[in-house]
């Protein structure tokens, strides 16, 4: 069976069971907060019970390394949504040791593209139309200034409510052990 299949497969059993009203809840997080953090694997079931979540408590955003490059993305529009829309009033930003975007380098993944299809013309068509994919595909050296840079850019987004507390912290994958690298409250 494939993954597909076997998602659905599941996921008939699932819904057909009723095991989905353990999980039921409204929209809005009821711990009035969201959490931008990393799609590593590790950190799926670890990072909501190391800070004791459950469904509906907060609005999580994943993406890799739990970076915000760019101040007008889709992750600054959700965290904006989130705060607006959903009624969080504080964010986190949770990154993690041993992060795969710690000092990943573009050659690291071009070579993988090549050889899944993406051609060298592709590549040069993307340079010559002005986006510089070594800087794009670039990771961060250390987890606590990444994760200290985008509390920075996401505190002094220009939409943001001035008062709104943004933390940041780094998470240990093997232990769920949190370090504080920003507090919000003494910004």
């Amino acid at each position: 069976m494939r993954i597909l299949e076997e998602v659905l497969a599941y996921n008939e059993k699932f819904v057909a069971d009723k095991q989905y009203e353990e999980f039921a809840t409204s929209k809005l997080p009821d711990k009035k907060m969201v959490i931008l953090t990393c799609m590593d694997t590790r950190l799926l079931e670890l990072l909501p019970h190391a800070l004791n979540l459950k469904n509906g408590d907060v609005k999580m955003i994943k993406n890799a390394g739990a970076v915000l490059k760019h101040p007008f993305g889709s992750v600054m529009r959700s965290i904006l949504v989130a705060v607006y829309q959903l009624q969080a009033d504080e964010v986190l930003v949770i990154g993690h040791h041993d992060c795969g975007m710690g000092g990943l380098k573009a050659d690291d993944i071009i070579p993988n593209m090549k050889k899944r299809g993406v051609s060298q013309k592709t590549l040069d068509t993307l340079e010559y139309s002005g986006i510089d994919v070594q800087k794009w595909l670039r990771g961060f050296n250390k987890v606590e200034e990444s994760v200290a840079h985008s509390v920075d850019v996401i505190k002094n987004h220009p939409l943001l409510p001035g008062n709104t507390p943004v933390h940041g912290l780094v998470i240990d994958p093997a232990t769920g052990k949190l370090d504080l690298v920003v507090n919000g409250y003494e910004n």
